[in-house]
């Protein structure tokens, strides 16, 4: 049988630099989950499914996107020998062009069907599934099966195995989020020096948008919010027909995705003088946010990092309006390892990229939020955004 590493070699002959990139990620994850002699794993599994989309495509460079949470583009098949990408006839075509180093295996009635027969012949006997994208009814299915074909092949939980090689960043990965953040800024400055009291948040979310899509962006990375007046009081508010107004907070986040990598950004800006209010507000943020990046370091606790931001805000007068937390991991997804927040810690390394987003929210008067992207470095935090702030 051929080993892993061999049919790496094999099917990867005629490789692009992608190709290169994925042939790297394929033998780090092999010889970092299945290293054991005795084919035993530290995660105790002898095989890894993967199903979550981004993992998928980190790991085969095949691109075909879940439509909705049940509904599969298909699934990864990894052990020390193998590996298989399992998809249905609508992207049969696309796995076998996307990702050359894998066996495309078609399924017709459904992936769990298939399973049985795709594990005996990885000799599988201990498979680690994704838990955040398994659902119940899935795991019913798949052990329906297992139980039918009379398999005794153990089901293990594994939770962000993949994202965790995903957490930091290379040169060809930071380039595309580089490109992300230009295309999304330059659209942001664009649409904003053409704004008017009287137009609709919606209108402004739907210009971004399309000027996003048409400087080159595939899509984007989340649905753009705008929300002006007492809706920017609500930190994820979708945008509507209410128009905005002179000295009201215009919260804005948006975000492009180019060559599968995503940005994510907010600003508030104010049309006309802003009031007394908004400037002190704005200020809280904004020193709150320039505290917290000067704190980003390799080694540091990113509860510190939250906590340095949250402190401030507090000492400000606004203990309680930010409720969420200061940050999120972002590339082929836009929410990722590392969470900078208050509840799970996480050691800051080099090449990790994360936002950080203060934001103060008062209902009835409106909320404000800025947020940059970083990369970190040796010496500390890169801000990897170019849009400016204003200094009251």
């Amino acid at each position: 049988m051929e080993t892993f590493y061999d049919a790496i070699k094999i099917k990867g002959k005629d490789k692009t630099g992608l190709n290169n990139i994925i042939e790297k990620r394929l033998i780090k994850l092999r010889e970092s989950v299945f290293h054991d002699k005795e084919d035993k794993s530290e995660y105790g599994i002898d095989t890894l499914m993967v199903l979550i989309e981004e993992n998928r495509r980190y790991l085969s460079g095949f691109t075909g996107e879940d439509t909705q949470f049940d509904e599969s583009a298909g699934a990864l098949f990894i052990n020390k020998d193998r590996f298989i990408l399992a998809t249905d006839s609508r992207f049969t075509e696309q796995a076998e062009k996307e990702a050359p180093m894998f066996e495309i295996v078609c399924y017709k009635e459904g992936l769990a069907k298939e399973l049985p027969e795709i594990l005996q012949k990885m000799g599988t006997k201990k498979l680690g599934f994704e838990t955040i994208r398994m659902t119940y009814y899935q795991y019913k299915k798949i052990s329906e099966q297992f139980d039918l074909k009379n398999l005794d092949i153990e089901l293990i939980e594994t939770e962000n195995l993949v994202e965790n090689f995903r957490v930091c960043k290379d040169i060809t990965e930071m380039q595309k989020i580089r490109n992300a953040i230009s295309v999304a800024e330059s659209v942001f400055t664009d649409v904003t020096g053409r704004l008017e009291p009287g137009m609709t948040e919606s209108k402004i979310a739907w210009d971004i948008e399309k000027g996003m899509r048409e400087a080159g962006a595939e899509s984007c990375s989340f649905a753009t919010i705008v929300a002006s007046g007492p809706n920017s009081a609500m930190p994820h508010a979708i945008p509507g027909n209410r128009k905005i107004k002179n000295g009201e907070p215009v919260l804005i986040d948006w975000g492009a995705k180019i060559d599968d990598y995503c940005s994510d950004t907010t600003r508030t800006i104010v049309l006309g003088e802003p009031e007394d209010r908004f400037k002190k507000v704005y200020m809280a943020v904004y020193d709150a946010q320039r505290m917290a990046i000067d704190a980003v370091k390799p080694g540091v606790s990113s509860k510190k990092i939250d906590s340095i931001a949250r402190n401030h805000i507090n000492k400000k007068g606004f203990e309680g309006k930010f409720g969420h937390g200061l940050g999120h991991g972002i590339g082929l997804a836009v929410h990722e390892p590392p969470r900078v927040g208050p509840l799970k810690d996480t050691i800051i390394e080099e090449g990790m990229v994360f936002t950080i987003e203060p934001g103060i929210y008062i209902p009835g008067w409106g909320g404000i939020r800025l947020e940059n992207m970083v990369e970190v470095q040796k010496e500390g935090a890169e801000v990897l955004n170019n849009l400016g702030f204003y200094k009251f």
